[in-house]
Order: C-alpha cells, then sequence, then structure tokens
C-alpha cells in the first residue's frame, strides 16, 4: 500500500521538476538568442556555412591584378603614377562600364628632375577624359578624430567618382560586413563597390539605382547611422562572399600594360584594379578564406559589387526572431523528454541539433542568419541535465522500495550471502536492486517451474486474454494446432479451432463463447469448466480463474486445458457395460427362469432332456459372456506378466484349441513358420488368447470346405526386427462400410447371407488391445467373397 500511495507522489515531483528545467532552459535559449547567439562560437559556423555556399562568378566583373608577377617586372611599388595612367587609358578606349583604381593616392608624386609633366596630371587628364573612373577614399586620424582622405589634389580634380574603401572588422577580427555609406559633417561617400554601380548607372541614364532591399543614396537624417565623434556610417551590408580567393577572373596589371590582353576584353565590363601582391599588405582574413589565410581587398570589393549587382545580402535576424529561433527546438526537446522513452527522448535531442543546424544553414541560403548556438548549447545541456535528475529521482525511488523490498518477508528459500561491512549509499542500493532483481528471477522462475510441472496444459493471460506465459504441456498441444508462437496471442484466437464449448453442470442450455472466458461474470461457472472437443476429436475440459494483485485488482487469468478423453472413453465404456449387462448378461439368466416357471405348469412342463439341454446352452452362453468381459477386463489392465517366449509355440497352442472347431466345420487349418527363431517378450496366456480369437473368428466366418492358413515370418525394419503374422482366410470378407465396426465394442457382422454366430463383440477389441500394449500392430485387409488377412506385428526379441 505504501509504493501505491507513493506512485502519485513521484509523478508529481517528476512534472514539478520537468516544469523548472522547461522554465530555466526556455529563459536560457531566449535570452542567448535575443542576444544573437553567443558571439565566436556562432561566427565560427557563419564562417563555415558561408563557406559551403557560392555563386558562379559574374562574366562582367574582372580585376586587373597588382600581383607578384607585375611587380617583378615593373619593379619595386610604388610605381610611377603615369603607369596608373597608360593602364587606365588603355582601358578606358574598351568602353568598360566603370573602371575602379582601388590605389591610395593621397599624397601628390614629386616632380621629374627632367622637369617634364609630373604622374599627377597625367593621370589627371586621363581621368578627366574617360570619366568611367572611381578613386579610393580612405579613414585617417589626424589627432581631432576621424576624416575622410581624398587622393591628391590634381588627381582628385580629373576622378569622376570616389568610394570608401573601409571594411568593418568584427572582434575576432574577420570581415564579414561593410557599410555602404560613411562620412563626416552630413558628407556621405558610397562604398567604392558601390560607388561603380552608381557610375554605370548614372551613365546608362537609370531613374533609380537598383541597390540591395531598395536602398536609395543616403542623405543627412534621412537614415539610420552610427557615429564616431564626426564620423558617421549607415547601412550595414553583410557580404554574402560569392566564393573563395580567386574566385573572379584576374588579369596581371603587366599583361595589360604591355597591350597583351584585347581591347575587347573589357568592354560593358566593371573593371576593379587593385593590389593581389602578398607584400602590398591589403588582404583580410574573410570567413571564405580560411584556407588561403586571406582575401585581397580588391577581392573583397568584387564580392560586394557582386552582391550588389545580385541584390543579394544577408540580413540578421531580429532579437525577437533570434529568440523564437533559439526557444522552438528547446521547447519541442523538452515536451519528447517528458512524453518519450529516454531512448527516443536522445533521438530526438541529436534530431533537434541537426534539423536547428539545417535550418540556420537553409536560411542563410535565403540571405537571413540566425544564430544557431544558444539553441544548440542549450540542447546540449538540457539533455544531461534531464537525464541526470531522472537518473537520480529513479535511483533514490528504487532505492528506497528495493530496500523496503528487502525488508519484507522472502518467499522461497535463500542462500546466506555475507554482506560488506562498510558500504556508501550507492553500493548499498546496489546490494539491493541485486537482491531484489535475483528474488524475481528466483520468483518467475518457481513460477514456471510449477507451471511445468502441472499435468494439464495451463496458460496465463492479460486482462484482455494476451497470453504472458505458457507451459510446456501448453506449447506442445498448440503446436500441434498449428500456432508455433503462443507469447502474446490472444486466448479466443487460440481457441477458435476447437468446437463450441458447453458448461458442465448446467441443468438449462447455456449459450457460451470463448470470449466469456475473460468475464468475471462467470468465474463461478468457468471454475467447473466448459467441455470441447478439439479437431483430433480428443475431449477437452477448458477452466478459467481470475487472477488478482494485492489490492484485490483484476490483473490477469489463469486457463487451464485438461485432456478428458480417457474420462469420456471410460464414461461411454461405463455405459455400454451396462448395456450389456443389461440386455446381453440378462437374456440368458431370463430365459432360465422362464424354463423353470413353465416346468412348475405340466401342461407346458418339457421334458427332462429337453430341459436340461435349453438350461445348459443358456448357462454356458452367460458363461462365455462373463469369460470375455472378463478377458477384456483384464487385457485393459496393467497386470501383464512380460517374459521371453517363442511367438511359434503361441501359435502352435492356438491352432492345437482351434482344431477341434476347424474339423467340425470341416475347414483345413494350415500352419506355415519359415525356419528360425520368433522370440517376443509377451503375455503368454493373453497372446495366445488373442491368436485363438483371430483363429476362431477366421473359422466362423468361413464357409465349410475352405482353408484358414497362418503364417509367421520374421522382418527387418528400421525400428529393429519384428515377427510378423498373418491370419487368412478364404471366408466371406468384410463389406467396406463394416470395416469401419472392426474394434469397436459390442459391434457383431450380421449379415442375411450368412450364418448367425454368437457373440457379443469384444473379441477384436481384446486382441487389439493385447497387441498393442506388447507394443505391436493389428491390421487387416479384405474383400468381399474373397476372405479377410489379419496381421499381427510384435517386435521382436531379438538383437538389433
Amino acid at each position: 500500500m505504501t509504493s501505491n500511495r507513493l506512485s502519485p507522489l513521484v509523478r508529481r515531483l517528476a512534472v514539478r521538476e520537468w516544469l523548472s528545467i522547461l522554465v530555466v532552459m526556455v529563459l536560457l535559449a531566449g535570452v542567448l538568442g535575443w542576444q544573437s547567439g553567443l558571439g565566436r562560437l556562432d561566427q565560427t559556423v557563419y564562417d563555415q556555412f558561408l563557406s559551403q555556399t557560392g555563386r558562379p562568378a559574374r562574366d562582367d566583373i574582372l580585376i586587373v591584378a597588382i600581383d607578384d608577377y607585375s611587380l617583378a617586372q615593373l619593379g619595386r611599388w610604388p610605381w610611377p603614377r603615369t603607369l596608373h595612367a597608360e593602364l587606365i587609358s588603355q582601358i578606358a578606349a574598351a568602353k568598360p562600364r566603370a573602371i575602379g583604381l582601388d590605389v591610395i593616392m593621397s599624397e601628390p608624386e614629386a616632380a621629374p628632375a627632367n622637369g617634364s609633366r609630373s604622374g599627377d596630371l597625367a593621370l589627371a587628364e586621363v581621368l578627366k577624359n574617360n570619366q568611367r573612373t572611381v578613386l579610393p577614399i580612405v579613414m585617417a586620424n589626424a589627432g581631432t578624430g576621424l576624416s575622410a582622405a581624398l587622393p591628391a589634389a590634381d588627381i582628385a580634380k580629373g576622378a569622376r567618382s570616389f568610394g570608401h574603401i573601409n571594411l568593418e572588422h568584427d572582434n575576432d577580427g574577420v570581415v564579414r560586413s561593410v557599410y555602404l555609406y560613411e562620412g563626416e559633417n552630413g558628407v556621405w561617400w558610397p562604398h567604392f563597390s558601390l560607388a561603380l554601380l552608381q557610375l554605370a548607372e548614372a551613365d546608362a541614364k537609370n531613374a533609380g539605382l537598383r541597390l540591395v532591399g531598395g536602398m536609395q543614396p543616403a542623405a543627412p537624417g534621412a537614415v539610420e547611422s552610427t557615429k564616431f565623434g564626426h564620423w558617421q556610417r549607415s547601412r550595414l551590408l553583410h557580404i554574402p562572399f560569392a566564393g573563395h580567393n580567386g574566385h573572379f577572373r584576374s588579369i596581371p596589371y603587366v599583361s595589360v600594360l604591355r597591350g597583351e590582353v584585347p581591347p575587347q576584353f573589357f568592354a560593358d565590363k566593371y573593371v576593379l584594379i587593385g593590389a593581389t601582391a602578398i607584400g602590398m599588405t591589403d588582404s583580410y582574413p574573410t570567413p571564405v578564406s580560411a584556407g588561403a589565410g586571406a582575401m585581397a581587398g580588391i577581392e573583397i570589393n568584387a564580392n560586394i559589387l557582386a552582391s550588389l549587382l545580385d541584390q543579394e545580402t544577408i540580413v540578421i535576424a531580429k532579437p525577437w526572431q533570434s529568440a523564437l529561433f533559439s526557444i522552438a527546438p528547446v521547447l519541442i526537446a523538452l515536451l519528447g523528454y517528458f512524453m518519450l522513452t529516454p531512448r527516443l527522448a536522445l533521438l530526438l535531442n541529436v534530431g533537434m541539433l541537426l534539423l536547428t543546424l539545417a535550418s540556420s544553414y537553409f536560411a542563410l541560403q535565403m540571405g537571413i542568419w540566425f544564430a544557431p548556438c544558444a539553441a544548440l548549447v542549450t540542447l546540449l545541456i538540457s539533455y544531461p541535465l534531464w537525464s541526470w535528475r531522472r537518473l537520480e529521482a529513479a535511483i533514490d525511488y528504487l532505492g528506497q522500495e528495493f530496500i523496503r523490498l528487502d525488508q519484507e518477508p522472502h518467499v522461497l528459500p535463500e542462500l546466506a550471502t555475507s554482506n560488506t561491512i562498510i558500504e556508501d549509499v550507492l553500493e548499498r542500493r546496489m546490494n539491493a536492486m541485486e537482491t531484489a532483481a535475483r528474488r524475481v528471477r528466483d520468483l518467475r522462475q518457481f513460477i514456471s517451474d510449477n507451471l511445468d510441472s502441472l499435468p494439464d496444459a495451463t496458460l496465463v493471460t492479460t486482462v484482455d486474454g494476451h497470453v504472458l506465459l505458457a507451459n510446456k504441456h501448453a506449447n506442445e498441444y498448440f503446436a500441434l494446432a498449428g500456432h508455433q508462437d503462443i507469447q502474446g496471442a490472444l486466448l479466443p484466437y487460440l481457441f477458435s479451432t476447437l468446437a463450441s464449448p458447453e458448461p458442465v453442470n448446467q441443468t438449462i442450455s447455456t449459450r457460451f463463447d470463448w470470449w466469456q472466458l475473460l468475464d468475471l461474470q462467470y468465474a463461478r461457472l468457468l471454475a467447473d469448466g466448459v467441455s470441447t472437443l478439439d479437431p483430433q476429436g480428443r475431449d477437452l475440459l477448458v477452466k478459467s480463474a481470475p487472477c488478482h494483485s494485492a489490492s484485490n485488482e483484476l490483473t490477469g487469468w489463469i486457463v487451464s486445458v485438461i485432456d478428458i478423453s480417457p474420462i469420456r472413453a471410460a464414461e461411454r465404456s461405463r455405459d455400454e457395460t451396462l448395456r450389456f449387462l443389461s440386455h446381453d448378461m440378462r437374456a440368458p439368466q431370463a430365459s432360465i427362469l422362464a424354463l423353470l416357471e413353465l416346468q412348475h405348469d405340466p401342461a407346458s412342463a418339457l421334458p427332462q432332456d429337453e430341459l436340461f439341454s435349453r438350461i445348459e446352452k443358456a448357462t454356458r452362453k452367460t458363461l462365455g459372456l462373463a469369460d470375455n468381459f472378463v478377458q477384456l477386463a483384464r487385457a485393459e489392465s496393467h497386470e501383464y506378466r512380460l517374459e521371453e517366449v517363442d511367438f511359434q509355440e503361441m501359435l502352435y497352442d492356438a491352432t492345437d484349441e482351434m482344431w477341434s472347431l476347424a474339423k467340425n466345420k470341416q475347414i483345413e487349418l494350415v500352419t506355415s513358420i519359415k525356419d528360425g527363431e520368433y522370440p517376443v517378450q509377451a503375455d503368454r496366456a493373453l497372446m495366445t488368447r488373442a491368436l485363438v480369437n483371430l483363429i476362431s473368428n477366421a473359422i466362423n466366418y468361413s464357409p465349410a470346405g475352405t482353408r484358414v492358413a497362418c503364417t509367421v515370418e520374421l522382418q527387418s525394419t528400421l525400428e529393429g526386427p519384428h515377427v510378423i503374422c498373418n491370419i487368412t482366410d478364404q471366408g466371406y470378407g468384410i463389406a467396406p462400410h463394416d470395416q469401419v465396426k472392426l474394434f469397436r465394442r459390442f459391434q457383431r457382422l450380421e449379415l442375411p447371407n450368412q450364418p448367425r454366430h454368437e457373440g457379443i463383440g469384444l473379441g477384436l477389441v481384446f486382441v487389439k488391445t493385447v497387441v498393442e500394449r506388447h507394443l505391436g500392430e493389428i491390421r487387416f485387409s479384405s474383400k468381399v467373397g474373397e476372405g479377410t488377412t489379419f496381421t499381427v506385428v510384435l517386435p521382436s526379441a531379438l538383437p538389433a
């Protein structure tokens, strides 16, 4: 009763603990998600995801690289600006969409000593003539705060447009984003790549710029901005890198300068000129440059330009969206922890981890970044935390129950065990669990042994009739009926092949079906059992008794199947014996009494010789009937006196006894025995009487002038040597419809064209009983008008 009170308490504590963990984990996931993740951990995941994505390189973006090859050919940096002027002049002649010269030229170049025109003026003239070039603006700090550093004055006069080349470095030094607009005191500078796009679309006389998300050029006070003193930044763009280093088509600076590249190669393209050489210090770590270490600034600008042209961007989820994204898998997992088994809960946890990662990855593919690590970390914490709490609660509860169980009286005898002197709490509970488990195993074995020791097929089922336990007799019986595995089978289904059940000890007809074996309403009726018949013709008695728990609740049923075929056979034998005593044995005695009564009246008195003759005949008939009955009773008893006997001697004794009967009916009795020995283990008197009965039947059912042949031979079989005895007559034969009556009690064959013989139909029953009790077999073959052969097969006592 104590455990019954504890169970609801344990359940309430489990719900309370689960709710506490649920609230804590949901709050943790929500808070971490609201902060947009776990910083560098999420940045690492972001970089890995971004490195797995990519887009084909655009054909209209071309990089002219100031690479190591060009440096080797043209000399140390910086190069004369006349080279830049010549390069831009060649490229501009092919009419590209825009040219971006990503070379910092904030200081004027020194004038040549020979008095020729300076490189700044030459470059300014080229820039002024083509009007397609964007120059970079850098952010400088002169001690009074950040300010924009324009190119040298002469160069700036000729430039068509300017763009800042500042990149946003995260706290781990990786470039993942850029501000599209930066400036000071209300003056805004577009990013270098955005300036290229604006220039190209302005030349194309496009009314509006196709910027990401519909953004328009910034205006003071019209956009949300970030201030650093007088310096302002606006419209942060998370760069959706198109690919790794070298993703865009690149041509060496010197190759273009020498005219090795056809001019039409630059037509209608965005041409970005910048440094890619390692020693130029213009490279930065990016999410997609992990293998190469860093990506050149000019290639980062190419990625930004590609994203603006493709209108691709990465939007960081809002805090509330990120919080919901983090809470959802945690909430699902915690619901699963409470409702599922530990194994399924673990699988659910792993599934939620993978689903969170996959959702974050596919969302990034669609341009939205949900930081997954808040959910991942919470999931990784929640399962061990819940498992630890449940395990601790289970250990505490089971430990208490096992200790309580150990204090209960022992049902079965147990071997003495030595107890450890010093035990900690865990060891004590483990020992109590081991003891309880051993007792359960011993109890189950005890129940199994007791079930198997029962003489009848016995089943233990659940309340709804599914088999839990079955003894060996039940398994063997239902295996013969075609049910190889009855564990878990439904009881009415197992009994569906049996005949309709009939309750015993009922004064009126009661309708009954197998489902009522599982109904408490019929428990008293089922205590006496219901009788039925199986397909093999066996009479069965099925009993069912309810099984209750300690709290008197119905927990199942105990069903037994008893083979009462011997009892039914004994009842039928008793009925046949009663009929025999009331008719066959009574008739001769009644005849004697009638004769004696007639003798009192002189008018009806018989002559004395005739009277004695009739009394003798009736008496002999009664004596013969009694003798047959006694012989059959002895044959069916267990009092056989087996000894090694020569079978041919028993056959000779039988033929000698029947010789006079054969002589009187003018029937030739012939015995044919092959040379050899025919020892058998037999009760000589009973076996001889069985042979006499067979020979007597052969003589009685044969016409005069025929032959009865008795043969004996030895035959080897797989089971060993056997003695085969055939008794063949030339009599009337047995019709097929009469052959089924042979070997049945009180069955006599009487046909109109055959002479009538005295007898009550026990002779062949006696023969069959005796032969089978000697582990032998009797069979026959017969044809009407040709005769009958009875064959007796007995195991020989000769060695195999």
